[in-house]
């Protein structure tokens, strides 16, 4: 069941994306009702899994890359359509820089035979990316809310990108410890 969820997150990225780019009123509102969707799976697949004792090695690696995969969709289009803009095409970078960063990591750090647990930090990281994207997704042309949610968007799109930037540095720092031979991270 949660793999499903975590699945169908990823599934909802071809709506989402296709809402985003059609010319109607109503588009951009469907656009964030599906990601306020696939965003809220997020948040039960992995209570589910654990409930449910359906923790899998295959949730693990898919749970995180569907995140991955939802927020960088949504940024490029938000950049792509000028709601982020200037200086917040850097917080943009930071989040999926780090996001690649991390993949990389963790895949050089399984090979070995490690795992780099995800911290409390880090589930809050993805919890600001996915708020953010949707406070900014509800201030463009034809959201709900419009330019006065701008602001707030743009802000917390730097609280995540910080809370980003931040946990990448301490996934590098413990994949080097674990790469130079300082002993296995586990799953927490």
């Amino acid at each position: 069941m949660a793999n499903i969820l975590t699945l169908s997150r990823m599934a909802l990225i071809i709506p989402f994306v296709a809402l985003f780019y059609i010319a109607a009123p109503w588009g951009l509102k469907a656009a964030l009702a599906i990601f306020v969707i696939a965003s809220i799976t997020d948040f039960l697949d992995g209570r589910i899994a654990r409930a449910r004792g359906e923790v899998s090695a295959l949730g693990a690696a898919l749970d995180p890359l569907a995140d991955k995969l939802l927020i960088t969709a949504a940024l490029i289009l938000l950049a792509r359509n000028g709601v982020i803009h200037g200086a917040g095409i850097i917080a943009v970078i930071i989040i999926i820089l780090r996001e690649l960063l991390v993949s990389g990591l963790r895949e050089a750090v399984t090979a070995k035979g490690g795992s780099l647990a995800v911290t409390g930090l880090a589930k809050m990281k993805t919890a600001a990316q996915l708020i953010a994207a949707a406070v900014l997704i509800a201030a463009a042309p034809g959201g709900f809310i419009g330019q006065p949610a701008a602001l707030a968007g743009a802000s917390l799109l730097w609280f995540a990108a910080i809370l980003t930037f931040w946990t990448g540095a301490d996934y590098a720092a413990r994949a080097a410890q674990f790469l130079r031979g300082g002993g296995p991270q586990s799953n927490g």
